[in-house]
């Protein structure tokens, strides 16, 4: 049976996704739809979809996922519009790198938020490929109202993309993006506008500038059309962090007028070492556990399991859901990366109050 993938909106990301779909899914068929049916040509003639719709309804007629890659301000309509027509079993997602406005609206047990922590500086499906979430985190952020079914189918169309799923909350999710994505773009902004400012000041030529100034700085200025929107839906989050980050600069600015070398290199050494565990953080492959547990077949399920390993920092390799014949319980099956998450897994989900057990 032909899988059916709807992608609305075949950008960098959009097309990406198709170009993984259409290489790494056996028996897939990826239908575009976008405002511009000359883009739409343009990514079917480089292979990203198959074929081009030219209504939303023909693009979700008979597709089991869609994929809303609209910027963040117009994700919200374009959902709702996706969720009026697409089919009663169709997981609809969107790939917005916030969520928390995004998915507390939704009622409709088909949508599981969605954002893969992968893109460039560059845009349009010219510059799509299909490893471009090969090895990525892809944060899913399911409510108590999603269908466990379509997280499960979700969940595996994410893995065959290469990515990595992680369940987490929205709230918790904007927060952390706060930190380490739409900061670090708003220090780059700064940084530049600061430097040129100095210089003209200085009324000094421009220098030719270091590697360590290209690399802080290689996101600043990105695209205004997507970022005045990322900017303005996380606004409070980045703004705490922005807070938090000048509390910090404070506090490096009196280590430096102390001149005590041994504050200073403690300083040093510390950013270091906290660069290390953040690296280190990342899944590097090893063995694959498999957990069997039985849970109440009642929605929101399997959403309330995943989320609890997220948030402890589990990753869930892969998942996969069977209901019992009597449709009251159910089994799920979880593979989770290393001995010690596994453990960790056990624990949590024994918590829950739901029998585990490692096959």
């Amino acid at each position: 049976m032909t899988v059916q993938i709807a992608v609305c909106g075949v950008g960098l990301i959009g097309g990406s996704i198709g170009f993984a779909a259409r290489e790494r899914c056996d028996d897939t068929e990826v239908v575009g739809f976008g405002r511009s049916q000359e883009r739409l040509e343009r990514a079917r003639k480089l292979g990203a979809i198959d074929r081009a719709a030219g209504s939303l309804e023909e693009a979700l007629a008979g597709a089991q996922a869609c994929f809303c890659c609209a910027p963040v301000g117009s994700l919200p309509a374009q959902i709702s519009d996706v969720l009026a027509v697409a089919p009663p079993d169709c997981v609809v997602t969107d790939v917005g790198s916030t969520k928390r406005g995004i998915v507390e609206p939704v009622e409709d047990e088909r949508f599981v938020g969605g954002h893969p922590i992968a893109g460039a500086e560059t845009a349009g499906v010219e510059h799509g490929r299909a490893d471009l979430f090969r090895g990525a985190v892809w944060y899913l952020t399911p409510t108590e109202r999603s269908s466990g079914i379509l997280l499960e189918r979700l969940h595996r169309l994410v893995v065959a993309f290469g990515a990595r799923p992680v369940a987490i909350d929205a709230d918790s999710h904007d927060r952390l993006l706060a930190t380490v994505s739409h900061l670090p773009h708003v220090l780059a902004n700064v940084l530049v506008t600061q430097a040129a400012q100095a210089l003209t000041e200085e009324d000094a030529a421009l220098p030719r500038v270091g590697p360590s100034f290209r690399d802080a700085t290689r996101v600043a200025g990105a695209n205004s059309t997507i970022w005045t929107d990322i900017y303005m839906a996380n606004r409070e989050a980045i703004a705490d962090e922005i807070d938090a980050v000048a509390q910090r600069m404070a506090g490096v600015a009196a280590t430096l007028r102390s001149g005590d070398p041994r504050s200073i290199e403690a300083w040093n050494e510390e950013a270091g070492a906290c660069r290390r565990r953040l690296l280190e953080a990342d899944l590097a492959g090893g063995v694959v556990h498999e957990l069997r547990l039985t849970v109440p077949n009642r929605p929101g399920i399997v959403a309330q399991v995943a989320l609890a390993l997220g948030k402890a920092g589990v990753n869930i390799v892969d998942l996969a859901l069977a209901p019992a014949p009597d449709m009251r319980s159910g089994a799920m099956t979880l593979w989770i990366g290393g001995h010690e998450q596994t453990e960790r897994a056990r624990e949590l989900i024994g918590d829950l109050g739901f029998p585990v057990a490692e096959a």
